[in-house]
């Protein structure tokens, strides 16, 4: 893909177009109809109907927030790693950051990496979102789920 946009805070986010639009939205409509079927029929087969929708909601929904927290997992020790390598002296209060400010961390290039997480360390920076507008060279994650 040597013709992609690069990757920036502005377009970082990831969707998978025929899970977030397609798969996501269809699951949705289901569910709505077996709720309006309910209410107007009431009879057992809606109930199943229903029952079913919900269940299948839940799966998708499960199964993305499993996946994300393996993700986030990996991140955590991939970005343990990299700082133990790069900010040896910052080894003691590794364990002050949490998980989420590892996450916003992993954008940030090696060059800059140990000033920020100084700073998100020093100021008890922890809104993710925060420390990813404080990147100023992007480092892309193009692995995520």
């Amino acid at each position: 893909m040597a013709d992609a946009v690069p990757q920036t805070f502005a377009n970082h986010t990831r969707y998978v177009p025929l899970y977030h639009f397609v798969a996501l939205p269809l699951l949705l409509l289901n569910l709505v109809y077996w709720v309006y079927a309910l209410i107007r029929y009431r009879t057992g087969l809606q109930v199943d109907g229903l029952v079913l929708a919900v269940a299948v909601m839940l799966v998708a929904f499960y199964t993305r927030t499993f996946a994300l927290s393996v993700q986030d997992r990996i991140i955590r020790l991939e970005e343990r790693l990299r700082l133990a390598r790069l900010c040896p002296d910052l080894g003691p209060r590794l364990d002050e950051l949490t998980g989420g400010q590892l996450v916003a961390l992993r954008f940030a290039s090696d060059a800059e990496l140990p000033a920020l997480t100084r700073r998100v360390l020093d100021e008890k920076m922890t809104d993710r979102k925060a420390i990813k507008q404080q990147i100023q060279s992007w480092r892309a994650d193009e692995a995520r789920a």
